[in-house]
């Protein structure tokens, strides 16, 4: 008998705002088109799929006793404050339901890019020195880095509220910054130190023993060598004619390593599931330092993990599956394989691959 996955999402179309809201506020919720490509793709992987959407319909079919699947993917990324992407996993879990991805604290922890880096140093990741801004008093009591500095949202995603803004070089721009922060998207503010230089991307896959995927590349207005360039939410929106991802990355091979390696540390730091995505800066030195890692990345039809594949002969089907497979693999419910050539593994030497 085909097992049913049950699909968890939150849908732009579903987005009600509220006035005053940031023109950023629904960034990170998914298209339909998304979430009707994953439906697809698992349907050709042999499973039956049930559409459930977002968690308070989630809790409305548990507590009714018609969920009625063997797996839940999970792609909701919540509405509200700095638990929403835990709250499907804490549903699941609470009611012993197997699912795809990581749970609750893991989902937690990402989201708070302070936790996150506390973690990252706890376990000698390299990232940017930082501080934390409940509000613009005392900033040269707080700034013990110097300038430049990059002012983030904490627990955010989708470059929500990073604009060409958020790089600042003195304490009148930093107080403009961090009261945009607390006071449009009611949170502190990270304070990083800026790192010059260029952006990538590391996919990691597995649980136990998990593999890096194709170091991928930013490419910004046709430069890879950023400099003071930085992906920001206006990118997000026109990235098709501004941001292309290249894959492999055109850098050494020590470099790949390094930053494969990290990757996986970082993802074991936090305790992720069955896949992620791991944001780099390297400085004009050719130092990686981790920004942030996503155990959530978006599975759109031009974002990475959609590209990855290329570069090691497979296919976004076959990844899919494979998530799957290590899902179910780790909770033991395993029946066969679903995928066919299985040949998602790291590697550094894949041909070059470029995709707009």
């Amino acid at each position: 008998m085909r097992k049913i996955i049950g699909l968890t999402y939150d849908l732009k179309t579903d987005w009600v705002g509220n006035p005053g809201d940031p023109v950023d506020a629904n960034a990170e919720l998914d298209s339909p088109a998304t979430m009707e490509r994953i439906a697809s793709t698992l349907e050709r992987a042999g499973y039956s799929i049930k559409r459930i959407g977002n968690a308070r319909k989630l809790l409305k079919l548990i507590t009714s006793d018609e969920l009625d699947v063997d797996l839940v993917f999970n792609i909701c990324e919540g509405y509200h404050g700095r638990n929403r992407e835990s709250e499907v996993p804490l549903l699941l879990e609470m009611h012993d339901i197997p699912f795809v991805g990581s749970d609750a604290l893991t989902m937690g922890i990402s989201l708070d890019k302070i936790a996150a880096k506390k973690c990252f140093i706890a376990d000698g990741v390299s990232t940017p020195r930082y501080f934390c801004a409940y509000n613009s008093d005392n900033l040269e009591k707080l700034n013990k880095i110097g300038f430049p500095l990059i002012v983030k949202t904490r627990h955010e995603g989708t470059s929500k509220g990073l604009t060409k803004g958020s790089r600042v070089e003195d304490y009148a721009s930093l107080k403009r910054q961090i009261d945009i922060i607390t006071k449009q998207y009611h949170q502190p503010a990270l304070v990083e130190e800026f790192i010059k230089g260029s952006e990538f991307t590391v996919p990691v896959l597995g649980n136990i023993d998990p593999k890096a995927m194709p170091v991928v590349q930013v490419s910004i207005d046709g430069k890879t060598n950023l400099g003071d360039e930085f992906f920001t939410f206006d990118r997000v929106i026109i990235k098709e004619s501004t941001v292309k991802y290249i894959c492999p990355a055109e850098i050494s091979e020590k470099l790949t390593k390094e930053m494969q390696d990290l990757a996986v540390r970082a993802y074991q730091s936090i305790d992720c599931r069955d896949f992620g995505r791991v944001d780099f800066r390297v400085d004009e030195k050719g130092k990686p330092y981790v920004l942030e890692i996503n155990p959530l990345p978006s599975l759109a039809e031009k974002d990475v993990f959609n590209i990855f594949p290329y570069a090691i002969g497979s296919s976004y089907d076959e990844v899919l599956a494979k998530i799957v497979n290590f899902a179910l693999e780790r909770q033991g419910i395993l029946d066969k394989k679903v995928t066919g050539k299985d040949r998602v593994k790291q590697t550094a030497k894949s041909n070059l691959v470029k995709v707009r």
